[in-house]
């Protein structure tokens, strides 16, 4: 567990539970992927505050006042990246660069705000047997892989593969193999201003990924390293405007 005292969001487009594989869904995750990751974290740093937000929420969710009072933000979606509105992506990009804490998970790697904050395509290859993953650890010294098996090692998985169209992260932590031969940089790091940024690519809607320990202990470590709860937050109420300084909430 964590001593921290933080605000998390986990935020989920919520689509594939609502809409296209609800019995499935339902039996895998009946709070939805963002329920089972938040009550994750919950157990991880049981004096935070984590909650919860959806697309289909006003605003998606993501208002100002919420993302002031945030200290981390994860972010799983798919089928609905074009449905996220452009001034709710400028707003949580704004929000990165001033110092609040990213992660992105799985094929999130396509998010409006992902590709905004690259710079790239973030483009992979990509195929779905239900092949099993194994995730290898390449920088053991890295906080966010402290505690996690090397290899990690996931029996039924999407298969993402190189090239993977990103910049040079700051950090390589986790590199996949699977059963067809592919590898996968799967577990990356970013900053932006000041701001840290976490991928980090198990977790197809299709499998119970969010239910494993290994991946719940590399996410979890992955909020405890963006969130810098040391840092002085800041960023601009609009866009170009001067910068307003303040403290993170709490």
């Amino acid at each position: 567990m964590f001593d921290a005292k933080l605000k998390v969001l986990v935020w989920n487009e919520a689509v594939h539970e609502a809409h296209n594989e609800p019995s499935t869904m339902a039996e895998m995750y009946p709070r939805g992927m963002h329920g089972a990751i938040a009550e994750s974290l919950q157990q991880f740093f049981p004096d935070s505050q984590v909650s919860t937000a959806v697309l289909a929420d006003p605003e998606h969710g993501l208002t100002e006042d919420r993302l002031r009072e945030t200290d981390v933000l994860l972010w799983w979606g798919h089928r609905a990246h074009g449905e996220v509105d452009d001034a709710v992506v400028e707003r949580v990009h704004r929000h990165v660069l001033g110092g609040m804490g990213l992660i992105v998970l799985h094929s999130g790697h396509f998010a409006k705000i992902f590709t905004r904050l690259l710079g790239t395509t973030c483009s992979l290859k990509w195929r779905n047997d239900g092949e099993r993953e194994l995730v290898w650890t390449v920088k053991p010294s890295h906080p966010i892989a402290a505690g996690v098996d090397s290899p990690i090692v996931i029996p039924e998985q999407e298969m993402y593969g190189e090239l993977f169209d990103i910049p040079e992260p700051d950090d390589l932590i986790f590199i996949s193999s699977f059963a067809g031969g592919e590898v996968f940089r799967s577990g990356v790091t970013f900053s932006r201003g000041k701001g840290r940024i976490f991928y980090f690519s198990p977790g197809d809607q299709e499998y119970p990924v969010y239910h494993h320990p290994q991946v719940q202990r590399v996410i979890a470590n992955g909020v405890d390293w963006v969130a810098q709860s040391d840092i002085l937050r800041s960023a601009p109420e609009v866009e170009n405007a001067e910068l307003n300084w303040f403290s993170p909430g709490r």
